[in-house]
């Protein structure tokens, strides 16, 4: 039987319903609907004679000849995607779409200031950007790449530097200083109100601190904790107690008053921010040159 191109056209579709298990989340990566999309798995099944998928009001699960049908389809599709990338560097300005998993504040200090300039040079690049602070599996979730602190990039994948170490310390607004005086000790937040902060993989982080090479770690107490720097920053800015975070989200509020800083002697130096990608995928042209630039540009350092 031969391979019309709607049975091409429908395999794509199939491969996203397989990956996510879930119509709406395909629908939304394709950029169909889901009542497209459910026709189109209708469609395919109704020409092949076979029911590749079972769906129910909770859930999306492939048959036997699904999951068959999956696996000699994958690398057929990938080799095809490939394909259609490197076409772009026979185009006389770069085209393509990138997909990117980065945290919050990785937008704040790297992606702000470079994208203006990217848009400027590849405005026909399309860059796709989720911000979220959770570690995730950002290849199974369906990006080219992902942005994290060094410390955090899963082993198996290709890691590009982006920036210098980075700074972290303490801070708390004047108000609540004057309220409560500034610790001189890590250990003497235990005397303290402070905002925790909870890592993207729902623990709560140990405050690090560093003097003459040694770190401290504190476990800081309060009652309010955030997974997130605007958050934090915020509650710190209203005088809910001390906060923790990276000194370059921390400096225009350093310099218009409304923070300041605490045990700065004690201030720790962290990991690098970094890109990662598949070693097993093609990196896409559009990638390749975001990437460049945030390395020409430096905006944190490298």
């Amino acid at each position: 039987m031969q391979i019309s191109r709607a049975d091409l056209a429908d395999f794509v579709y199939f491969q996203a319903i397989a990956k996510y298990h879930s119509f709406r989340r395909a629908a939304q990566e394709m950029g169909v609907t889901t009542s497209a999309l459910s026709h189109a798995m209708t469609a395919l099944e109704a020409r092949r004679g076979v029911r590749l998928l079972n769906r129910t009001t909770r859930s999306v699960t492939l048959t036997a000849a699904g999951a068959e049908l999956l696996e000699k389809i994958e690398g057929p599709l990938a080799a095809i995607g490939e394909a259609s990338d490197n076409l772009n560097r026979y185009r006389d300005a770069p085209a393509g779409r990138v997909r990117l998993s980065v945290p919050e504040d990785a937008v704040t200090l790297l992606l702000n200031p470079v994208m203006p300039i990217f848009i400027e040079r590849y405005p026909e690049v399309e860059v796709d950007i989720s911000v979220s602070n959770r570690l995730i599996d950002v290849i199974g979730s369906g990006f080219d790449a992902g942005i994290r602190y060094g410390g955090t990039v899963p082993e198996d994948m290709v890691a590009q530097r982006l920036s210098a170490e980075i700074k972290w310390v303490a801070a708390a607004a004047p108000d609540y200083l004057e309220r409560f005086g500034a610790p001189e000790h890590p250990d003497e937040l235990q005397n303290h109100r402070c905002v925790r902060i909870r890592l993207g993989n729902d623990q709560i982080y140990q405050w690090e601190f560093d003097q003459n090479g040694a770190t401290h770690a504190v476990m800081a107490p309060g009652p309010l904790t955030a997974d997130a720097s605007h958050a934090a920053i915020g509650l710190g800015i209203g005088g809910c107690g001390v906060i923790y975070c990276s000194e370059p989200i921390f400096s225009p509020y350093f310099a218009n008053g409304r923070l300041v800083p605490v045990l700065e002697e004690w201030s720790s130096v962290g990991e690098a921010f970094h890109i990662y990608y598949s070693s097993r995928r093609l990196v896409p042209t559009g990638l390749r040159l975001l990437v460049d630039l945030i390395r020409e540009l430096r905006p944190l350092g490298l």
